[in-house]
């Protein structure tokens, strides 16, 4: 089961972590910011995408999209967003669950810069009812720290 890969990820590399599990769906940014009363930019969404042959993830804030300019100048390469079949295999998270935790293989990992302007974030965690809040820097450091620039924010 994914929520369970995830707590034994975040049990090994962050046990002072809790991993939230909610009676109210969070499997989308606007369910996940209205259950955890946050803006919608505070909900860390991750995205699987495909530039040439490499698949990676980008996790980024909720309120942006993948901008195809900024995401090939910091891929070297146009992004495809990859299917929910191709997501699940890569991560063994369901989509609206889908996290940098608990990946059944290691996977590059990127962290959008629009990221930066919140203290506090909340990506999901292996499951559709299932979060975890945590710094941005605690994100990064869980996810190696790889930074770009590859979405546009909301107008």
């Amino acid at each position: 089961m994914s929520l369970d890969t995830v707590r034994t990820d975040l049990a090994a590399r962050a046990p002072d972590l809790s991993v939230l599990v909610t009676s109210d769906s969070t499997a989308t940014v606007q369910l996940a910011a209205q259950v955890h009363g946050v803006e919608p930019g505070q909900i860390a969404k991750t995205l699987c995408i495909r530039v040439r042959d490499e698949e990676v993830l980008l996790v980024t804030r909720g309120d942006a999209r993948l901008d195809n300019q900024k995401s090939k100048a910091a891929f070297g390469g146009r992004p495809r967003m990859l299917g929910a079949e191709d997501v699940f295999r890569l991560t063994s998270h369901p989509v609206g669950g889908v996290c940098p935790f608990g990946l059944p293989a290691a996977l590059p990992i990127y962290l959008d810069a629009s990221l930066k302007i919140y203290d506090l974030v909340i990506p999901a965690a292996g499951d559709t009812h299932a979060s975890v809040k945590l710094s941005v820097d605690r994100l990064a450091d869980l996810c190696g720290g790889q930074w770009v620039d590859a979405c546009q924010l909301p107008d």
